[in-house]
């Protein structure tokens, strides 16, 4: 218990210093973004500012407290306003965080069990000719980006054969049911899932292969192998737990950066999601709205690779004694 303290007290403090770096950088760097927002909310109209309302705008819209005014807000939970949106940033960002959580959750949770499974059968039949084609699809599909993917299903499936709608979340004012509204999210869910999955399968094939491929000759894998015990258990129960902690990192580093992993995915199918958000609140230069969604980026960093440290004891108390 004491070594378990000694190790988790000097991470928490360079987290906690991290975050408040991050907060900084929050702040700062949306205010190198070319342009000016006052010129982007109005280029698209017929208002012409003179000079006094244009400052007058930016006095009202910018913190003129600097940082810790920027923390003082955050610490009571004030993320500005969006005069893009013309409401509050964390409104907006509670509006499409569900949306970002159940596509990049769904993506990430089946494409690293299926990625998962697929690797250790590989792996244990190295060699055969369902192995080889399986490394060779693999790899073609590792090279190709998620926008050519994405893009190719929604000229396919959406627009030349009508299967799938090509842009949104839900049906616009529609009268549904519980049940019918669900149907119609997965349905509207179903291209963007498609493109992720294409998109992180093979990584986590060939990464779940590697690593069964380096546990199948230990010893205890011999050994499990010489007592008898049923292939399953030994595939799974023995060797493919030792093959996790890489699959825990990948999965913990792509759900981390869940939001910027989003934006082209839900760009390409307006899907109303954190990435939509950001890409729209950088094309209107909006402020308080980047500096919201970039901070919780950062924190979510954060949070995740603290949480793999403790997974990572979990699924292999040797880490704790190599540390």
């Amino acid at each position: 218990m004491r070594i378990w303290k000694k190790k988790w007290s000097t991470p928490v403090l360079v987290y906690l210093t991290a975050a408040l770096l991050m907060a900084y950088a929050s702040f700062r760097l949306p205010h190198l973004l070319p342009g000016d927002f006052v010129t982007a909310m109005y280029a698209g109209s017929d208002v012409t500012l003179n000079a006094e309302q244009e400052a007058e705008l930016r006095a009202f819209y910018q913190n003129t407290d600097g940082f810790q005014g920027y923390l003082r807000n955050l610490a009571t939970l004030d993320w500005g306003y969006s005069h893009a949106f013309m409401a509050p940033v964390s409104q907006l960002f509670l509006q499409a965080l569900p949306w970002t959580l159940l596509l990049m959750g769904t993506a990430h949770v089946l494409s690293t069990l299926l990625g998962f499974v697929l690797g250790v059968e590989a792996a244990w039949r190295r060699g055969s000719l369902l192995e080889k084609a399986g490394v060779g699809i693999m790899t073609v599909l590792e090279g190709i980006p998620e926008i050519c993917s994405g893009v190719l299903l929604l000229l396919v499936f959406a627009l030349s054969f009508g299967w799938f709608p090509a842009a949104g979340a839900q049906m616009a004012y529609a009268d549904h049911t519980f049940g019918q509204w669900l149907a119609d999210v997965v349905h509207h869910l179903t291209l963007p899932l498609a493109t992720l999955i294409l998109a992180y399968l093979p990584g986590n094939f060939l990464l779940a292969r590697a690593g069964m491929v380096m546990v199948l000759e230990s010893w205890f894998v011999l050994t499990a192998r010489a007592k008898g015990l049923p292939p399953v258990r030994v595939r799974y129960a023995h060797a493919a737990r030792n093959a996790l902690l890489p699959m825990v990192t990948r999965f913990g580093l792509r759900f981390a950066f869940m939001i910027t992993g989003a934006l082209v995915v839900e760009t390409i199918f307006s899907y109303p999601g954190l990435g939509t958000l950001l890409f729209n609140a950088i094309a209107m230069r909006d402020l308080p709205l980047v500096q919201g969604i970039v901070l919780f980026s950062s924190i979510m960093v954060l949070v995740v690779n603290l949480g793999m440290e403790y997974v990572y004891h979990l699924l292999d108390p040797r880490v704790g004694h190599a540390s």
